[in-house]
This record gives C-alpha cells, structure tokens and sequence, in this order.
C-alpha cells in the first residue's frame, strides 16, 4: 500500500512540518552548543529521542491515515452518487453512440423506464437522433413528451480524460459519455404562447370596387348594400375576436391579437369569398383587400406595416390579404381577374409626373428584365421617344437580344433616324448614369430580374411601369411607380402615358409597330386579358401608323423554333386530366423560353385543358412557362415556385436542378394547392 500511493498536495505539505520543525531544532542545538557544551548535550538527547519519536509515527500512522482517507473519499462518492440519483431534474448518461448507460430516478419515474433499460434515447425521445447528439459542443434540443415540454441538454464528457487524470487506466482511442439533462418548459412556453397570442396585430380593410358596386345598383338600393357589406364583414371578425372600425366609406381599420390572427390564417381568409355573396341585385360583386402588418417593435411601426402590404395587395390587383412580417410576405386570396378601370386619369397623372422628371434630368436610361421581350422593347421604344421629344441624351439597355426582339433591334440599327447607341449593353450604361440621369424600368418591378440592378444604386430618380403583380420583392425608391396588374402589356401603359405626355409629341411608324407588337404578343392576338383600355390603346396606335401585316411578319418563325414547338405539344403530358405538363426541346433553339411560351399558348386550345405548363433548360435554369384562360390563376402557382405574373400568364426560373425534379416540384405544388383550397380540382 505505501509504495503505491503517493501522497501530494496540501496533504504531503502538512505531513511534512515534522521534518521542518527537526531541522530548526538541530539548528537550535548548534546554537545552545557554542554557548555551552554542557547544556547543548542535553538538548541533543532530547531532540534524538523527538526525531525517533518523528520517524516511528510518520511510518506507523501513514498507513492509517491513508485507509482513513480513502475511506472518506469512498463515502464522499456514495454521497455524491446519492444526490445525482436523487436530482430533482432528469438525468442520464449515453454512450457517444446514444444508448442509455444510467438514469436517475426522476430519468426514470418521467420516461416510465426501468432503470436497466439500456436501448438508444432516440426510441424514448424520436427528437434526440442520431445528428441531434453532441460532438464537442453543447447541444440543446426541444422535444415533446407526455404532453409536456422539455428542452434536453447535452453535454460531451472526455472518457479518456477522466481515466487518465485518476491515474488507474490510459486508454489509446478516444470515447466520449454524453450527460444528458432534462428541464421542463411547459409552464415557460405556456406563458410566452399566451404572450404572443395577446400581441396586438394591426390590418386596414379596403373595398376595392366600393363606388363601382354601388353604381350597378340602383340609387335608392345602394344605401342597404352598403349596411349588407358592412354586417357582413363585422359579423366574419366579431367572430374571431376582432375589432372592425369603419375609417371612411370604403376603408376599415382591423385590431386583434395574434391569435385572432392565426383563426383567420386557418380559415385561409374566406370572408375573401363570402363577402361576393352579397347581392341585392348589383351586376358587380363587391371584392376585399386587406393589408396585416406583423412583430414591429411600435404600434406606429406595426400601423406603418399594415399600410405597405394593403398598398402590395392593391399593387397586385386587390381581392387579397397581404400579411408583412418584418421583411417576410405572406399572400392569402389574388385569385380572381382584376377588374379594369376605364377611365384614365392616373395615365394623365403619371404621364405628367414623368415629363417633369425627365425635364429635371440630363439623361434617360430605360431597362427592361433579363432575356427581354417584345413587351420590354416595345416598351423601352415608347419611353425613348418620350425622352427624344423633349431633347433628352436616351438609351435602351439590353444584353443578349433573344430571337423574339432581334427583328424589332435590327430595324432601328438599320435605319439612319436614329443614334447608333440607342441600344447599349450593361457596361457601357454603367458609365452613363450619374444623379443627373433618369432610370426608367419597363415590364418588371423585381430588382434582381432587371438587366442591370447596379444602375438602380447609381441614381436618385428611379421610376417603375409595369403590368405584373408585385411581390416580396420590390424595386425601393423609386420617385415615381406606375404598376396596373389589369393592364393587358407595359406597351399598352406607355401608349396611354405617350398620349398624354405632350401635345406635340410625335410617334413614328417604326415605334408604334414595336409598341403594337408588345400588346400583341403578350394579349396572343387580343384573345387573352384584354380590355376596353387595351382596344383604345391599339387604336392610338394604329392610327400613330402601326401596321399589323409588318407586324405579323417581324415575328414568324424558322423552321427550328417551330419544330422544337411542334415537338412540345406532341410529348404533352396530362396531369390530373385538366393540367398539360410538357419540356420544350432548347438544344440548336436561339430564344427557347419564347418557344416555350409559344407552345403553351396553343396548348389551352385543346379541350378539358384548364392550365398548361411548358419547361426548357435554358442558361443552366429551368424556366416554366404558365398558361391559362380564365379557370385556373397560374399566377399563385408561380408565386409558390418563387415567379409570379399574371392570373392567365405567368412563369417562374429555377436554377440548379433538371427537369424532372422541377416537373415533380411543379406536381407536387398543384397537388398541395388543390389540397388546400387555392385551386378547384
């Protein structure tokens, strides 16, 4: 025993103040012996017998002071284990594995478990898995059990480290424990629930055709439709806890609590629906458009939340709830065709609000998205002669002219009337704007999608026109934006913004054919989402001098693009017996995703066809063309796989996968709309 323990630290100091206090003794001796002989003999004899005595109970009492503490230590641990079996809060060590080693009782009385059970934690909680347990770091997971919460703790305990520093064993691997602690947070997590079900939740209610419904009904009638749309709406949110207070005659402010809230997200916002059952004999039925705004630190914050996603939910066309969650958007509804205003004051507005921009600025720059099309172009040409009238420096950015606006690019490279740089590329308007230069976006209102996002950070005067329907993602600060979900095209916008813009602006034949072209192509010849506006629009230009046989010919097509369209339509797939799924060919093809579009359109002509969907790889992404006529809202569908557009028109990219993963993306997005209510199956 003695040659095998070692007795360190403050223990060995204490044990060795005998042997100090002899040397000093000794010292003591030499000392009394210089002063007399005599007497330092005596203390000699007595300090002989003191370092005998020293020695025998050091090596006699050693051993016994050893086992005494051992056995101190071996009680000190049963204490300890004790105490640890006997933790009020749950306790376990795995193996690095996650199989149960040992518990404690509370381990064992929570789990139901006998205290030998020895299989993987996972099988008591499925939520500790095998890539939920600690490697090195601490690790916390929230698991459920019992119908209580807990939030599991981990913890990596060296096995290695602890047998080398008792000194008994050295291991040559590593091995880890795992010490696994439960704390029960129902009580917590009750509490912050009831928190964030009591948080106040602000909205604006508009009704978006409010003067119209009343028109189509008779004068003495209108006052009873009124008070029927307004019992209606109050009833729906009394509800659900919610407080509705008429602000003017068509706009309502809503105050609930995060709870109210969620009642309504399950109900998917059918007060959209049931409000159009009110009819007293009105042609039009009445629509709704709600704006939420949501976790803003202030109430004026929250206010100002509900403000910009009722303006996003009226920017898309209306008859839908847009919920703002800080930078996060959530759309409810937007399925039915927006209803068009005939009269066109806000043309005139804006038209004058452009010219006075322009004015005020050396430069016009006018860009449209990536992979433009006719629309873009045409677009673009109708804003270059706005800028050209008033003497304005004007350019067109575009990058790669596909095969559908190549014809329109050529024509005006090849006539003399116009600058050789009206149409630059990226770098070279990089160079060109400056503050003094306006930047026009035409056909698209999502920065990223522009053909140069840079040039919106080099200028102050942004202004937007477009016909889709915005999302998330908007294009910030722009001076002016003018965005008309019904609108038929951007061409169609700009021919009524040029009409109004100056009294002697002039519009050449070549221009209008582009701007006719645009309406063209994007209504498939005046057969889908058009108005009386669109009509009106075409007629100003005819009469600006657009021909339809000049037209008509700038856009056929060669014998590749046709086979790769023919070729579509013959591999279609039907899907659920309403939905024509198929891939364009693009290999050899100049602009695929116009083929694509192409032969979606003709698609919708075969009967039962309620919706088509074609797909080409086009620049490594998978770009889907959407079509329908008026029983499908394809536009929500692309909204789900991050496009968006039109009710009857719309597409979506997806970078990074092939083509049959985003055709079962596409199904599985149709199946959970269907399931869900968003699409009639």
């Amino acid at each position: 025993m003695d040659g095998k323990i070692k007795i360190k630290g403050h223990l060995k100091f204490y044990m060795q103040w005998p042997v100090i206090l002899s040397i000093l003794l000794i010292v003591m001796d030499v000392l009394v012996f210089s002063v007399s002989v005599k007497a330092g003999t005596l203390v000699s004899i007595f300090l002989a017998a003191y370092i005998l005595v020293v020695v025998f109970l050091y090596f006699h009492s050693k051993t016994m002071i050893m086992n005494e503490l051992i056995s101190f230590a071996t009680q000190y641990g049963q204490v300890q284990k004790t105490l640890l079996n006997e933790f009020a809060v749950p306790y376990a060590l795995l193996d690095y594995n996650g199989k149960i080693l040992w518990m404690n009782e509370a381990f064992s009385t929570l789990t139901g478990k006998n205290k030998r059970y020895r299989k993987a934690v996972s099988c008591v909680f499925p939520e500790i898995a095998g890539d939920k347990l600690p490697k090195k770091e601490e690790k916390e997971v929230n698991i459920r059990y019992n119908e209580r919460d807990y939030k599991a703790v981990m913890k990596s305990v060296s096995l290695k480290k602890l047998l080398e520093e008792s000194g008994l064993v050295e291991m040559e691997s590593h091995s880890d424990l795992i010490a696994l602690y439960l704390f029960d947070e129902t009580e917590l997590n009750q509490y912050i629930r009831q928190k964030e079900d009591e948080k106040l939740v602000t909205g604006l209610l508009y009704l978006d055709n409010y003067d119209e419904a009343l028109d189509s009904v008779e004068e003495v009638r209108r006052s009873l439709l009124a008070a029927l749309i307004e019992r209606k709406l109050g009833k729906y949110f009394s509800e659900v806890d919610c407080l509705l207070k008429r602000l003017e005659k068509d706009k309502f402010i809503l105050v609930m609590r995060q709870k109210s809230l969620e009642e309504l997200k399950k109900k998917r916002f059918n007060i959209l629906e049931d409000v159009k059952t009110v009819n007293i004999g009105n042609d039009m039925a009445v629509t709704i458009s709600i704006g939420i705004g949501l976790n803003a630190p202030t109430y004026a914050q929250s206010y100002e939340y509900s403000r910009i996603a009722i303006d996003l939910a009226l920017g898309r066309g209306g008859d839908q709830v847009v919920i703002k969650d800080k930078d996060q958007m959530t759309f409810f509804g937007g399925k039915s065709q927006q209803m068009g205003k005939n009269t066109r004051v806000k043309a005139r507005v804006k038209a004058h609000a452009l010219r006075e921009f322009m004015i005020s600025n050396d430069k016009v720059i006018v860009m449209g998205h990536k992979i433009s099309d006719v629309d873009s172009i045409g677009a673009g040409i109708g804003i270059y002669r706005a800028a050209k009238s008033l003497n304005k420096r004007a350019h067109i950015v575009v990058n790669n002219p596909t095969m559908s606006v190549r014809p329109i690019i050529e024509s005006f490279r090849q006539n003399a009337d116009y600058d050789e740089h009206m149409f630059i590329n990226s770098e070279a308007a990089r160079e060109i704007v400056d503050n003094n230069t306006v930047v026009v976006v035409v056909d698209t209102n999502k920065p990223s999608y522009t053909e140069c996002e840079e040039l919106l950070q080099k200028t102050k005067t942004i202004v937007v026109l477009d016909h889709h329907r915005q999302g998330s993602e908007v294009i910030k600060n722009a001076v002016l934006s003018y965005i008309e979900p019904y609108a038929s095209s951007t061409c169609e916008m700009v021919a009524e913004i040029l009409q109004y813009f100056s009294d002697d602006i002039r519009i050449y034949n070549i221009e209008a054919d582009a701007l006719y072209s645009g309406i063209m192509i994007d209504t498939n010849n005046f057969t889908a989402k058009t108005g009386v506006r669109t009509f009106e629009a075409a007629a100003f230009l005819r009469r600006c001098g657009a021909d339809v046989t000049r037209v008509r010919k700038m856009f056929r097509d060669d014998v590749k693009s046709y086979k790769a369209k023919a070729e579509a339509i013959r591999n279609v797939e039907t899907y659920k017996g309403s939905f024509a799924i198929s891939v364009c060919p693009s290999e050899g093809i100049d602009s695929p995703t116009v083929v694509a579009s192409q032969a979606a359109n003709e698609l919708l002509n075969v009967d039962s066809i309620r919706a088509s969907f074609v797909l080409t790889d086009y620049q490594n992404k998978i770009y889907i063309s959407a079509r329908a006529i008026d029983e499908v809202n394809v536009q929500i569908i692309m909204e789900r796989l991050g496009g968006g557009g039109h009710i009857n028109m719309a597409g979506a990219q997806l970078p990074g996968i092939s083509v049959n993963e985003a055709i079962r993306q596409l199904k599985e997005t149709l199946d959970k709309m269907m399931k869900e209510g968003d699409i009639e199956a």
